[in-house]
């Protein structure tokens, strides 16, 4: 029997609900338009840790990567709703291989991903400058491990998220063949949900192919399609989310984890102006329980370094509240959600100062979603994973 840690739990939970509903609106879709591309990825991975630097068992930099990715999307067909909205976005699922040059460190791990991208700008009818952002979860990664590979500090999970934006320039050599080449930023990590967590970041450059099924010219933007417009008008979203994470303190100037796994429970709600299809901002009021803040404060006296033990602090050392400016790309399934806000209502130093949030919105109905996405604090340090559900209101999309 494999056991399942909390870390993997979540991500095999956040792919999941994804793909089953890119698949379950892709089953929808008799009129798509398809399209199977491939990529060839090469980067250099930023030494953010002295790991990556050379401190290894081979003694080496790890400075370079290598990956390979086979990708399915699809464009909606041009009479549906998604379709009439965004006619030029395309959606899918991708699996990728990886390498770092270096097994023995941290493996090879493979990606399985949900991803979407659409034009920016349009140069011309066969040339246009593209976005496209890939998330889903990594396996088979080296991770860290106190007797046999102690000095990785940088991966705490045999699999990671996988997060990757790419700007590419997109070349139409035929009706049915493009070419795409351009660069992306890439980020592994675990969430916080075990550590270590310094993760792997990549700064690289991008080619690839893409052969299309079924397209026609409307779609492809050599003749104007009819695209529905959106009023501007505000709505309202709540969203209800829980995580578990991992807890750890600096005493004496010693890093010390704390035993076990603490869960969170959050709530935002967020009043956003709809500008126009693609764009929306607002405010949030944001709420949050973490039963692992502030209990560093509270450990019991005289127990040993090996068998900490700590009291439960009270809920008001726990809890905050507090207000975010947030901005939102809108498409056809997903929504990408930032935010910056600060807790106004808070005790101790944990809950204290800005917090950072970015999330994925999949769109399972008209006006609910899944929500999964990411939470900074003081715009550095990890704090927590927002697995939820949420509801749009007086949505007039």
């Amino acid at each position: 029997m494999i056991i399942i840690r909390n870390a993997e739990r979540l991500l095999y939970i956040i792919c999941l609900l994804i793909f089953s509903a890119v698949g379950a609106t892709l089953n929808a879709q008799t009129g798509a338009t398809s399209q199977v591309g491939f990529d060839i990825r090469s980067g250099y991975v930023v030494p953010t840790h002295r790991f990556l630097a050379g401190d290894n068992l081979q003694q080496q930099k790890i400075d370079q990567s290598l990956s390979l990715h086979l990708k399915y999307a699809f464009r909606f067909d041009k009479a549906s709703y998604w379709g009439k909205m965004y006619p030029h976005a395309y959606q899918g699922i991708g699996v990728s291989y990886h390498t770092f040059f270096s097994p023995a460190e941290l493996g090879n791990p493979v990606s399985v991903y949900a991803f979407q991208g659409a034009p920016i700008v349009r140069f011309s009818p066969r040339l246009s400058f593209d976005y496209e952002w890939n998330f889903g979860a990594s396996f088979g990664w080296k991770k860290y491990d106190p007797q046999y590979n102690l000095q990785n500090e940088v991966v705490g999970s045999k699999i990671n998220a996988y997060i990757n934006l790419g700007f590419v320039l997109n070349w139409r050599l035929h009706r049915q063949w493009r070419l795409a080449a351009g660069v992306d930023l890439t980020h592994f990590s675990n969430g916080n949900t075990n550590y270590p967590n310094a993760g792997v970041n990549i700064i690289g450059g991008r080619i690839g192919i893409v052969r299309t099924f079924g397209e026609d010219a409307a779609v492809d933007g050599t003749a104007a399609s009819k695209q529905m417009s959106v009023k501007p008008h505000v709505s309202y979203d709540l969203v209800v989310y829980g995580a578990t994470h991992k807890k750890g303190y600096v005493k004496d100037g010693t890093p010390t984890l704390i035993p076990g796994s603490f869960g969170i429970v959050g709530l935002n709600f967020a009043s956003m102006y709809n500008f126009n299809n693609y764009f929306r901002a607002g405010v949030s009021l944001d709420a949050q329980y973490d039963e692992g803040a502030n209990i560093k404060d509270y450990q019991i006296g005289g127990s040993p370094s090996d068998d900490l033990k700590f009291y439960r602090p009270p809920f008001c050392k726990q809890f905050a509240a507090g207000l975010s400016l947030r901005a939102e790309l809108v498409m056809s399934i997903f929504s990408i959600n930032a935010g910056i806000g600060r807790n106004l209502i808070y005790s101790g130093d944990d809950m204290k100062g800005f917090y950072q949030v970015l999330a994925i919105k999949t769109y399972v109905t008209r006006h609910m979603f899944l929500h999964v996405g990411y939470q900074l604090s003081r715009f550095k340090d990890p704090n927590n994973l927002m697995l939820g559900i949420g509801y749009r209101f007086h949505d007039k999309r």
